[in-house]
């Protein structure tokens, strides 16, 4: 009979020697692979993007442990599905035999349904593995966690994917093997180009192009016609969303404009949203600029303004000036650290009282009390500066917070500071000089 299944499922390896990629789980001296092939596989979660193997390792396994398999996805699944996973488990259990529970996406359930799993698990009732695309700190509840291992699942290289692609031109029985067809290694690797290290999403172009091609050669030109636009969608709320953020962070703060132009444009380009990295330019000018440059923040909120007042296609110039000037501005992250530090020490401190010369006195009674006396008015004071005046809890006098780099606007207030102390030191030492 016509096997029509997509090419991606009649390719899908039967034994763990056709596997290709992951050899940091899966090469000859790896844990996982000897666990693998002694049938001592523990639960576990398989972390990685669409295309990867998640699910064909979680097959590879059932079969060479002689275990059941049984699969769920949490997209399509409930707690009724699962129950009645867990009945299948029991009765094999009955009839001594081992079953493997694969939920796929397993991160789409929620904390009752992941937590119906857990003493299961424990009992060894089935060995779990999970798939899932999300980072598992994030999406999966740490009871699930603390019961299972997680192995973190790669992008296909090229290589793999070439051998991967090369198997289903030659595999005579399922790939296409009986079509006679001519695939120049310039159409693979434009497949190659386009799967971005997706092996399903590699066969399925093939597939496709094959079917589509109208000749006895697939060209690269017939790959291009059926991809389409294959411009990477981005989850707002996934791992990839993140780590784009956190490059174009890092790479302003790292004073590299070429780097957070491109890190930008990969957003832009991904379908986010460009309030969010004109947002984040703000962040970046409190957080990493400061006062070395306090013109940064008003240079990064006037991109935000411009996009809302003129549109994207001016607006996203804008916030990408903005990012190129940030990157170049002298960096500080001097207040950033010192009001970190001051909120922790206000937190241990909240029972020290406000001196009495830094207090209001409205009434009388407040005067007779001795609240705002001896406080000294630094406009009526030379270089319009209370030498020796402290503005802290006598507990907390002395206490330095904000530390000014020499870089920039920063130096000014770091010499103008170095200067106030002197003023200071020679105040109070001509006061212990008249005491």
């Amino acid at each position: 009979m016509l096997d029509t299944r997509p090419l991606a499922a009649r390719m899908r390896p039967t034994h763990l020697s056709e596997y290709v990629g992951q050899q940091h789980l899966l090469g000859e001296d790896q844990p996982l692979r000897r666990s693998i092939e002694a049938g001592l596989v523990q639960s576990m979660i398989l972390w990685g993007e669409p295309g990867t193997g998640k699910t064909t390792l979680a097959h590879l396994i059932a079969s060479s442990s002689g275990m059941q398999f049984l699969s769920l996805s949490a997209v399509t699944s409930g707690i009724k599905d699962i129950r009645c996973a867990i009945d299948q488990a029991v009765s094999a259990q009955q009839k001594g035999q081992k079953t493997l529970l694969f939920v796929d996406e397993v991160h789409r359930f929620n904390t009752t349904q992941q937590d119906a799993f857990l003493p299961h698990i424990e009992e060894g009732l089935f060995t779990f593995i999970g798939a899932t695309t999300e980072n598992p700190s994030f999406a999966l509840n740490n009871a699930l966690l603390s019961r299972v291992r997680v192995y973190v699942l790669k992008p296909l290289i090229a290589s793999d994917l070439m051998q991967v692609l090369k198997s289903a031109i030659q595999d005579k029985a399922k790939g296409l093997g009986t079509m006679t067809l001519e695939v120049p290694e310039a159409t693979l690797d434009k497949i190659i180009a386009l799967a971005r290290g997706d092996a399903r999403q590699s066969l399925y172009l093939l597939d496709l192009a094959a079917q589509t091609s109208g000749s006895s050669q697939v060209t690269p030109e017939d790959v291009t016609r059926i991809a389409g636009d294959v411009a990477g969608h981005m989850d707002a709320r996934g791992d990839k969303y993140y780590d784009l953020i956190s490059a174009f962070h890092k790479s302003i703060r790292g004073s590299n404009p070429d780097a957070a132009l491109y890190w930008l444009s990969r957003m832009l380009v991904a379908g986010v949203d460009p309030l969010y990295p004109a947002r984040r330019l703000l962040a970046i000018a409190s957080e990493d600029i400061g006062n070395a440059d306090p013109q940064a923040m008003h240079i990064a909120l006037n991109a935000w303004q411009c996009f809302e007042r003129v549109g994207a296609a001016e607006g996203e110039r804008a916030i990408a000036q903005a990012a190129v000037y940030l990157a170049m501005a002298p960096k500080s992250n001097a207040v950033y650290e010192a009001f970190n530090q001051a909120k922790e020490l206000a937190q241990k401190t909240m029972h020290l009282k406000v001196p009495d010369h830094l207090c209001n006195a409205p009434t009388q009674l407040m005067q007779s009390m001795g609240k705002g006396k001896g406080y000294r008015y630094a406009h009526y004071e030379p270089q319009a500066y209370a030498a020796g005046v402290s503005y802290l809890p006598e507990a907390l006098q002395g206490t330095n917070l904000y530390h000014p780099t020499e870089y920039g606007f920063e130096k000014r207030i770091h010499d103008k500071l170095h200067k106030l102390a002197l003023l200071d030191h020679a105040y109070q030492k001509a006061h212990d000089d008249k005491a």
